[in-house]
């Protein structure tokens, strides 16, 4: 498994390309990401490297969040994710990735939560069609029936209602990076992300 980064959603924008296409583009702040722990066979079962991203007060950790960054030398830091990889050789405790770790042309998948919008009807949600809007249907944005009356006598479990709608983890694949600011730290990727812009992602390489 490949190694990701953290970063923010910065916004979304537009390029041209040298056909002079306009092509949409997000921009993301990427890192810095620390390594704060390395897991070996020996030790955990399995390899793998956690890394950390935004630094913050301390009064904001447990004792226990604390202990286990200061233990490695490293500050408070508010998000973690843990990675699994083939071989440690190539990473130490400290280490520092940026976006020097991507390459304009490289395919990496996006997640993030998606923007939350409340309760919403079914027209929303599923994109169900309305009733009829005149000779008095009272029926225009309604569900409508959910299902048999006697038999079975219930509603069978998944069906398409209102409902929560937004506020998930997705994932969007192979976004292409179009351009990298390394003194930035930025990257700008082609399409969209989820979420708005402030809203924390995990970018990784897409195999």
């Amino acid at each position: 498994m490949s190694i990701g980064i953290f970063g923010n959603k910065i916004g979304m924008t537009q390029i041209f390309d040298k056909n002079g296409l306009a092509l949409p583009v997000t921009v993301v702040s990427v890192g810095p990401c620390f390594i704060t722990q390395l897991k070996t066979e020996k030790t955990n079962g399995y390899d793998a490297i956690q890394i950390g991203y935004s630094k913050g007060h301390t009064s904001k950790f447990s004792k226990a969040e604390l202990g286990h960054l200061e233990k490695n030398g490293l500050s408070p830091l508010y998000h973690l994710c843990e990675y699994r990889v083939n071989d440690l050789k190539n990473y130490s405790l400290g280490q520092i990735l940026t976006v020097d770790n991507f390459q304009v042309g490289q395919f990496v998948n996006v997640t993030g939560k998606s923007i939350g919008k409340g309760f919403s009807g079914n027209q929303k949600r599923h994109k169900f069609k309305r009733g009829p809007m005149t000779h008095g249907s009272k029926n225009h944005r309604a569900p409508g029936s959910i299902g048999p009356g006697t038999t079975p006598g219930r509603v069978f479990p998944g069906k398409l209602m209102a409902g929560q709608l937004g506020a998930k983890k997705i994932t969007v694949s192979k976004l292409e990076i179009l351009g990298i600011d390394s003194k930035q730290n930025l990257l700008i990727l082609k399409g969209s992300v989820p979420g708005k812009p402030g809203n924390l992602l995990n970018i990784i390489n897409s195999k």
